[in-house]
C-alpha cells in the first residue's frame, strides 16, 4: 500500500520539492498545508500516514501543529523539517513526539530514508 502523506510548509516552493521527492520515490501526497493550524484541519479531514511539517511557519508554527495533531491521534507520524541551526526547536519537537528531522535544504535520500524509517515503526 502507498503510504499517504500531508506535506505542511509555509513556503509553497518548499512544499513543491517535498511534493517532487516523494512522489518520485512512490509515495502519495494526499494534501498541503500552510501552517499549524491548517496542517491539523487537514490532518483531521485526509487522515494521512505520515505528515512532515516545517517547524517555522506564520500563525501557527510546527511545533503547535504537532502539539494538536499528537492530541488529536497520539499515534500519529510526524516528521519535522528545519532549516541549518534550529537544534532546540528540534529537541522541542522531538520530546512532543515527531518521529524524525529533515534539514532544508532537502537531502533526497535524507528524506526518503526518514519516512521509510517512520514507515517502519
Amino acid at each position: 500500500m502507498t503510504m499517504r502523506v500531508l506535506v505542511v510548509d509555509d513556503a509553497a516552493f518548499m512544499r513543491t520539492i517535498l511534493k517532487r521527492i516523494l512522489e518520485g520515490a512512490g509515495f502519495r501526497v494526499v494534501g498541503e498545508a500552510g501552517n499549524g493550524a491548517e496542517a491539523f484541519s487537514k490532518y483531521k479531514e485526509l487522515q494521512p500516514d505520515l505528515v512532515t511539517m516545517d517547524i517555522t511557519m506564520p500563525d501557527y508554527d510546527g511545533i503547535a501543529g504537532l502539539s494538536l495533531i499528537k492530541e488529536y491521534d497520539k499515534n500519529a507520524k510526524v516528521i519535522m523539517c528545519s532549516a541549518m541551526g534550529q537544534k532546540a526547536y528540534v529537541l522541542e519537537a522531538i520530546q512532543k513526539g515527531a518521529m524524525d528531522f529533515i534539514v532544508k535544504p532537502f537531502d533526497n535520500k535524507r528524506v526518503i530514508e526518514a519516512i521509510n524509517k517512520a514507515r517502519a515503526k
